[in-house]
């Protein structure tokens, strides 16, 4: 049995007592929602780090074991497949970008504004840029990791590396997940 509980006009959301849990119902259409709350951002932001964490050990993984030579599939193009995958099943869009000023493919640049700053932030240093933004009414969390040099396999596939200081961000991955 479904008992309104409560109303906060502040928030717009209704809770709902089910089965002696609290629940979260939808806001009623024309009201105004507040932004995510602090305990969603917090969830959202775990899976972008283990999806970073993910990612990286796999792309450093795959390269140590199965990328010898220029004519094998580089890890990171397996990645950027992958990538379009998760986007194209509704999953999150993840992206990778050039920091060097000499990206391997011509669409792997900052294209926004977020990009664009987060960017400049993990060349300065910083290893985890986000943001929390609005789009079509629903929250998302945007975010960037720093991708370092981390082997001299790096090289092969990217001539570009080769005077990298090992640990420097050439790279990026940048994230956008919405917030549940």
């Amino acid at each position: 049995m479904l008992k309104i509980v409560t109303a906060l006009s502040t928030t717009a959301l209704l809770f709902a007592l089910v089965e002696g849990s609290f629940v979260a119902a939808e806001a009623p259409p024309g009201s105004k929602q507040a932004g995510p709350s602090k305990a969603a951002v917090d969830r959202t932001r775990k899976t972008v780090k283990m999806l970073d964490d993910i990612y990286k050990s796999a792309i450093v993984l795959i390269t140590e074991n199965y990328v010898n030579d220029e004519n094998d599939l580089p890890a990171g193009s397996a990645f950027v497949a992958l990538f379009q995958s998760m986007d194209k099943k509704g999953w999150h869009k993840v992206r990778l970008i050039d920091l060097t000023g000499e990206p391997y493919e011509p669409e792997n640049v900052a294209k926004d504004d977020f990009e664009k700053q987060a960017a400049k932030q993990l060349k300065d240093g910083k290893a985890f840029v986000e943001q929390v933004v609005d789009k079509d009414g629903k929250p998302y969390l945007r975010a960037m990791t720093a991708v370092p040099v981390v082997m001299q396999k790096c090289v092969m596939c990217h001539p570009q590396y080769a005077n990298a200081k090992k640990g420097a961000a050439i790279g990026a991955i940048s994230y956008t997940l919405p917030i549940e």
